[in-house]
């Protein structure tokens, strides 16, 4: 039986993050993954039976990677707020330390793979996201709302700082870095929005 070399599964993976993140899915051949990669194209056809299932493969372990990130130090027994900060703090981390994976998330948005990598996430993130959110209801911390409108406000304002962060402007094309200080104004509005 054929030893599975991790050293290589890590290149290729490394490389389709970056190769989609940079140039998009329909740009990614298996010739040009191989070359970059440093393997061959027969090495890929080892570990994946196609780039369908390569690009569906990456998607669920990169999902789940992201996913278990985001819950890092999370109790879903925890204070609406002091959870939420964790998830704030987890989300830019990631976000911020994984920028290729981050693009790669985006360009998976738009194609059929969207759906595996939310599957993947949801399955993982489902539980204890709705133990979390139903103690904070019972406990009277916030009103009772759908997921998308939990989501939206709970998380868009992040993400829309982090994405000036990588712009390195903001919207009036001012220069911008994310600092915690920043985070955490931004972080007390959204809280003020959601509690009670």
């Amino acid at each position: 039986m054929r030893v599975r070399d991790e050293s290589k599964i890590q290149a290729i993976t490394a490389k389709a993050i970056e190769m989609v993140a940079n140039d998009g899915l329909e740009n990614l051949g298996i010739n040009r993954l191989a070359k970059a990669a440093g393997v061959s194209p027969a090495t890929i056809y080892i570990y994946y039976k196609d780039k369908d299932d390569l690009l569906t493969r990456i998607s669920e372990e990169e999902g789940l990677k992201m996913c278990y990130s985001s819950l890092d130090g999370f109790d879903p027994e925890m204070r609406f707020a002091e959870g939420l900060w964790i998830q704030w703090k987890n989300r830019a981390k990631y976000s911020m330390n994984n920028y290729q994976a981050a693009q790669f998330f985006d360009q998976l948005r738009n194609s059929p793979y969207k759906e595996t990598m939310l599957r993947s996430v949801a399955d993982a993130f489902r539980k204890p996201i709705t133990i979390y959110l139903t103690n904070a209801f019972n406990r009277g911390e916030i009103n009772q709302m759908s997921m998308e409108v939990y989501w939206s406000i709970a998380f868009a304002p992040l993400y829309s700082l982090i994405r000036f962060h990588h712009d390195k402007h903001n919207i009036g094309g001012d220069p911008f870095t994310l600092t915690e200080d920043v985070m955490k104004q931004t972080f007390d509005y959204v809280i003020k929005a959601l509690l009670k």
